[in-house]
């Protein structure tokens, strides 16, 4: 690792170890609480009122960090202001929710609106201002590319929309989307540095955030990040596998991600089809292990374990 990547990750880790205990006491004095789901595991309750939002942490340490590194790194542009409009897009969503009072925060509709148009902005700026194209890596092919056509596009909106709410349905657990994509960021440092991808600013800068941040987010956890965090995190991981050309590795790497996706959208289909019967104890996924006996704790690091096994299997696939 170069002194510089090294620099970046301390810098941002002590950002972060630092703001927090600034930070937190300033939302708490907002009354900017969780207001946890009645129809949630029942020892999530006494979480209610824990500090949200902590995603500003990330999203300014990581900022503070990369923004005098932009004009030597070009190519990490993309990621961060797709890391931003995200993360945008989920502050509004925590603002209406928590100091607005409205429950409901963005509507459905508002909230995919406000991603289709992040994203399409990050493909236009992609497509027209950067040298990478929208061929992906096959993993475990030798160093062969998928050339998407005409598909290109509308499977990026896909890829990067889909990688953003999956973070955001991980992100249930004290400790558990945080673990998790510092992991996935420290395997894109990886990448990034051994094939020059020029995007390591804000790769090292987002681990040692993340590192910083759980501090105050293990269990029990003291802030969350709230839908600022998570949706910001989503759209790092999806715009790192994009300038890599690696969206295709987002499914090894974020394979906790998917799976929480998919176990949400097998549990709705299931209980409709079925007239009211359950897949799953409780969707997403991590609170199926939860009500099946397991801590917070034992989730967060079986999910962070797996996290690293496929990212090590992703890297021998490379």
């Amino acid at each position: 690792m170069s002194r510089i990547s090294l620099m970046i990750i301390l810098i941002s880790f002590s950002l972060s170890a630092l703001a927090g205990p600034v930070l937190i006491p300033c939302l708490r004095r907002l009354k900017v609480g969780q207001t946890v789901r009645e129809d949630g595991p029942a020892a999530h309750l006494q979480k209610s009122g824990t500090p949200t939002m902590g995603g500003l942490l990330i999203l300014l340490s990581v900022a503070v960090t990369c923004l005098p590194f932009l004009g030597a790194f070009p190519r990490a542009v993309p990621v961060v202001f797709l890391m931003a409009g995200f993360g945008a897009v989920g502050f509004l969503d925590d603002y209406i929710k928590v100091v607005c009072r409205r429950s409901m925060g963005l509507s459905p509709l508002q909230k995919f609106g406000g991603q289709l148009l992040v994203t399409g902005m990050f493909a236009w700026y992609l497509t027209r201002y950067t040298d990478v194209e929208l061929t992906m890596r096959i993993p475990f092919s030798g160093g062969e590319y998928l050339d998407p056509g005409a598909l290109g596009i509308p499977i990026l909106f896909f890829i990067v929309i889909g990688t953003a709410n999956g973070v955001n349905f991980t992100d249930g657990l004290d400790g558990l989307a945080g673990s998790v994509t510092a992991v996935v960021a420290v395997f894109f440092t990886v990448i990034t540095l051994g094939t020059a991808g020029g995007i390591e600013p804000v790769t090292c800068a987002v681990a040692g955030a993340l590192m910083g941040f759980l501090l105050f987010n293990v269990y029990p956890a003291s802030v969350f990040m709230g839908d600022t965090g998570s949706l910001a995190l989503g759209g790092f991981v999806a715009g790192c596998g994009y300038m890599l050309q690696m969206p295709l590795y987002i499914a090894l790497v974020g394979i906790v991600y998917l799976a929480e996706v998919v176990s949400v959208i097998l549990q709705v289909t299931y209980f409709k089809r079925s007239g009211g019967k359950r897949l799953f104890r409780m969707a997403p996924l991590h609170h199926h292990f939860e009500l099946g006996g397991w801590p917070e704790t034992r989730v967060t690091a079986v999910f962070t374990a797996v996290t690293a096994f496929m990212c090590l299997a992703a890297l021998m696939g490379y």
